[in-house]
């Protein structure tokens, strides 16, 4: 079920989820009503945060997606309440108080807790024991201690073979009696709601998480795990990316986890859990005959039914708030990578590069239509560096090229160097050419080179060049060649394949649309990858326009769009605004101004007795007009000043500029750095523990977070993002381990010997060393948004 699927709940419980909203997102029940009709009406949360702002007051995407998230949770809360109630009132047992207990939760756990008693199961060894007639020796033992146990059981001994319609009864002796009266208590105290809460609380604020390695797994190929050996720490506090290693240890069969409290086993020190059963239930050690019994059944009901039910539970809850922080840190980084700065419109050649099967090559023109491609074999074993010299300068000079884009793949080193001698024939040739290289990441093109999308576009084209054309387009525009690949095959999350797959997928569905939706689409030249994240569009619908498109030609004006097969006016209200028409009929059609809002525009132009063409793009012609004098029962103050503000700056790119980093002369390989160094270097990733940073030497080093600023970070993505250039000092560098340890305060001084980083950051929780990525020659400009998505060759986390 999604938010705009329409609900089956009541009225009263959709009133109670809009007014639990509004008080955790901070903001009014209109507000959040308001979200909700629109949600469940099939408006997008782009269309909602930008076009809808009357009716949520100024509801931002940011909360817009959280009360969407949750509003899915509290919807399948609801569902599963009114199913339980349900159930209990066909088995007759649904009192008023249960009623208002069930009424009352908060999460779903709650509830499931209170069903406990009443939930169907299999036949139990308490029920066998209830059939047996034992209940009420237990009933009795439990409110009267000074029975004597033994006593009481002999009188429930009781065998009788099994009759037509009635079960066995086999209680031979006080021992089997006793035991059956144990069982019925013990799942009594396992199934009290109330008792889970505070035995659940007690193990969460105290409980000790504890990691072990398995007999047999302390091999070298498990070595990735041996910071987990022999670990503990305080379940509050494990951090997203500790936790995940763990867990990841144990599916692969190398670690066992505990949950305890740290206490030891002293038969004349209490259990304290096994104590707070008893004291829920009254029970206490006087000395009494049945004392012993019922304390001895209260460690019993810990030890083999509340320890495990619970410590299943919180591990769950502990992995799940680790796959929520991991899914959250991978949007993040994705929403940077996508709204990365694009180079434009300039004419690319990508090298794909290669060794025996050579390097693939694609010149792609200044809009990104493929020009040419070719194979060129300068590396073993041909060694055919002047044929693939000559080929290229010739490619360059023809197609009047400006960037070298090199995938930084198996060879890369050697193609780098070879695009350096072009870059000199090149200006040797025709001095007026300038050309820059760039090494980029070949993150997910292999993904589009077999994807069915690149199969259609390039029919005829190997799957090899194809790589080699997505390697020289994602320099134009990341986001219009990245939304072709599964945001999973870039590779800038934590932890990725361990996590909710499809909370991942709708998590990074949704920065997708939000980035797409920020930017804008240009409906004549998407493609129909990016034209499907636009707001209100699907993948038929996408395909449509393109088609349509292809068919008719360039869309002159927005109203055209409508045209489409199967494009509805609700779609159309939904994309309209999101998809920019260039050099088309209205100058308003490339601007973020949405149709519906023309009318507004036409009465400013009236005011100012101008036309469009004097007005837009023209601050100082708009600066004496007042919002609220355009102001009216439907375009309120936030929708006039976001008109006025796209008039001002029409079909503003929210990206930032263009920029390169150049790497250090000399520094290429972990074997030139030295601890005090300063570099300049690219983000690649950002992790809850801290940021990786390419310095050009083939792998990335590690700013621990600590060491992000000269003050407390809580949240690296505070201080850094995907795609940033910054200046690190080294701290360290251990050869062996292939690990570098940086920092960007450059107060820090140098270590001695390689900092260790077990529990910090974890070892473990890095990137394996990428072999393959090659780093840049000296002084060689890096592209930074390139080099945020440096992960693809490696064997993801």
């Amino acid at each position: 079920m999604t938010a705009s699927t329409t609900p089956t709940i009541s009225a009263e419980a959709q009133q109670r989820i809009v007014d639990l909203l509004a008080k955790e997102l901070g903001v009014t029940s209109p507000q959040v009503s308001a979200a909700v009709t629109l949600l469940d009406g099939g408006a997008t949360v782009p269309f909602i945060a930008r076009y809808r702002k009357e009716a949520t007051n100024n509801l931002d995407d940011t909360h817009l997606r959280t009360l969407e998230e949750r509003l899915l949770y509290l919807r399948e809360l609801e569902e599963r309440r009114q199913a339980i109630l349900a159930s209990i009132e066909e088995q007759g047992k649904l009192t008023d108080e249960l009623r208002r207990a069930i009424e009352q939760t908060a999460t779903k756990q709650a509830v499931e807790d209170i069903y406990l008693p009443f939930k169907p199961k299999r036949r139990t060894k308490a029920q066998i024991a209830r059939e047996a007639g034992l209940e009420p020796l237990a009933n009795a033992l439990l409110a009267d201690p000074t029975l004597d146990p033994e006593q009481e059981a002999v009188k429930y001994v009781k065998v009788m073979a099994a009759a037509e319609g009635v079960e066995a009864v086999n209680v031979p002796d006080a021992k089997a009696a006793l035991e059956g009266a144990r069982d019925i208590l013990v799942e009594r105290f396992a199934e009290t709601a109330d008792l889970l809460a505070i035995l659940r609380m007690k193990l969460w604020n105290e409980g000790i998480v504890t990691s072990t390695v398995l007999p047999g797994k302390e091999t070298a190929e498990e070595e990735k795990f041996r910071d987990y050996y022999a670990y503990s720490e305080t379940i509050r506090t494990i951090p997203s990316h500790r936790a995940l290693a763990m867990f990841r240890g144990r599916t692969l069969g190398v670690l066992k986890l505990d949950l305890g409290l740290g206490e030891t086993l002293d038969a004349q020190v209490p259990h304290p859990c096994a104590a707070l059963i008893a004291s829920h239930f009254g029970i206490e050690n006087r000395g009494r005959r049945a004392d012993k019994w019922l304390n001895d059944v209260c460690y019993w009901a810990w030890r083999v039914k509340v320890h495990l039910h619970l410590s299943t539970e919180l591990l769950l809850q502990v992995r799940e708030a680790a796959e929520a922080e991991a899914i959250k840190i991978f949007g993040r980084n994705l929403h940077e990578l996508l709204l990365a700065a694009p180079a434009g419109p300039k004419a690319v050649l990508g090298l794909d590069p290669g060794i025996r099967t050579g390097c693939k090559v694609a010149v792609v023109d200044a809009t990104g239509k493929l020009l040419e491609t070719t194979t060129i074999y300068p590396h073993q074993p041909r060694n055919d560096w002047q044929g693939a010299l000559a080929i290229l300068v010739d490619l360059v000079i023809r197609h009047g090229v400006e960037l070298i884009s090199i995938g930084n793949g198996t060879a890369s080193r050697e193609t780098d160097k070879l695009a350096v001698e072009v870059i000199k024939m090149v200006a040797e040739r025709n001095p007026e050419q300038k050309v820059a290289k760039i090494v980029v990441s070949e993150a997910g093109a292999s993904v589009y080179s077999a994807s069915a999308f690149a199969a259609a576009e390039f029919p005829t084209l190997d799957v090899s060049l194809r790589g080699a054309v997505s390697i020289a387009r994602r320099l134009q525009d990341p986001l219009a060649e990245l939304v072709k690949i599964d945001p999973k095959s870039i590779g800038v999350g934590q932890y990725q394949h361990d996590v909710n797959q499809r909370a991942l997928a709708r998590s990074l569905d949704a920065t997708v649309e939000d980035c797409v939706n920020a930017v804008g689409v240009d409906v004549n030249t998407a493609s129909a990858p990016l034209l499907a994240r636009v707001s209100g569009l699907n993948r038929v619908l996408a395909q449509n326009i393109v088609e349509y498109r292809d068919a008719h030609g360039p869309f002159p004006n927005r109203m055209t769009i409508r045209k489409v097969p199967r494009l509805g006016e609700k779609t159309f209200e939904q994309a309209a605004g999101f998809l920019r028409i260039n050099n088309g009929d209205n100058p308003l059609d490339r601007s973020a101004v949405h149709p519906e809002a023309y009318p507004v525009v036409e009465r400013m132009l009236a005011r100012l007795n101008k036309s469009i063409a004097e007005v837009m793009g023209k601050p100082t012609v708009l600066k004496d007009l007042s919002p609220a004098d355009f102001t009216n029962e439907t375009f309120g103050l936030p929708t006039v000043r976001d008109i006025l503000s796209e008039l001002e700056k029409p079909g503003r790119d929210p990206r930032p500029e263009f920029k390169t980093a150049t790497f250090r002369d000399g520094v290429e390989s972990l074997a030139d750095l030295q601890p005090g160094m300063v570099l300049e270097g690219v983000v690649t990733n950002v992790a809850a523990f801290g940021a990786f940073v390419d310095i050009g030497v083939h792998q990335d080093g590690l700013v621990h977070v600590s060491a992000l600023a000269n003050k407390f970070v809580k949240d690296p993505h505070e201080v850094v993002k995907p795609g940033q250039i910054v200046k690190v000092k080294v701290l360290s560098v251990d050869v062996p381990r292939q690990r570098i340890s940086l920092t960007m305060r450059m107060d820090d001084g140098a270590a001695t010997s390689p900092q260790p980083d077990s529990r910090t950051g974890g070892p473990r929780d890095r990137r394996p060393a990428d072999s393959s990525r090659a780093a840049a020659k000296n002084s060689q400009p890096v592209n930074a948004f390139a080099l945020a998505m440096a992960r693809a060759q490696q064997k993801k986390t």
